[in-house]
């Protein structure tokens, strides 16, 4: 393969990371002034979700996220570079991403309906206007950590909760906003929280879900955090 066409899958995780990294901060984080972060962090996320799943297709072969790779041929000689692809390359839509990383890697997306409510808010959003009556922030969420998470703790070994604008703090808050809405997480060996109360946010959880958690916790050994 061309040197420079291996480079892709490692520039769209980076720019993955950095999505996510802002999908993760908007859809938790709300403070006076940053009102529109509960609509835009639809975008995030549909960025985000968008660029590594591309990330994961580029794994198998970089020119299999492209829609039309005739149309890449500029008639001059050499090898494929990357100018050439980012001036004349034409990737896949969100929408046709699930059945591409079927084709190329037999993985299916987590929670296809998820995936199809956020696609659809986020064309609303970025084409026209913010639809009524929606929680973009849960919707948000649940997308990325049914559907993004997983996917990324399985190819990357990455940690959704990993990833977000709070330097202050670890990713408490991240944490605090999930076990509230009792979504799952992959949970890092070196678990750490010191800003919030677990046992607090687990209050009104489902008994399957505080099991969970604990499973979790247990795991990482840190049932002290749940004491």
């Amino acid at each position: 393969m061309n040197a420079a066409l291996k480079q892709i899958p490692q520039r769209i995780l980076n720019l993955a990371k950095g999505a996510l990294t802002q999908a993760n901060t908007h859809a938790v984080y709300l403070d006076p002034g940053n009102e529109h972060w509960q609509d835009i962090c639809v975008l995030n996320a549909a960025h985000a979700g968008e660029l590594f799943i591309k990330a994961i297709i580029a794994r198998e072969h970089p020119l299999l996220i492209f829609k039309d790779i005739f149309g890449l041929d500029d008639n001059r000689d050499g090898l494929l570079d990357i100018e050439t692809l980012i001036r004349r390359g034409r990737t896949h839509d969100l929408e046709r991403l699930p059945q591409i990383l079927w084709a190329t890697t037999g993985k299916r997306i987590p929670n296809p309906a998820c995936f199809e409510r956020l696609r659809l808010a986020r064309n609303a959003i970025q084409h026209f206007c913010v639809p009524e009556e929606q929680n973009f922030k849960e919707l948000s969420l649940e997308f990325i950590y049914t559907i993004i998470d997983p996917l990324i703790a399985d190819v990357f070994g990455l940690c959704a909760i990993e990833f977000h604008e709070d330097h202050s703090v670890s990713y408490d808050y991240v944490v605090s906003a999930l076990l509230r809405r009792q979504l799952k997480f992959t949970v890092p060996d070196d678990f750490e929280i010191t800003e919030i109360n677990m046992n607090k946010q687990l209050m009104g959880a489902s008994s399957a879900y505080k099991s969970w958690v604990t499973k979790q916790m247990k795991r990482v050994n840190r049932l002290d955090l749940l004491s």
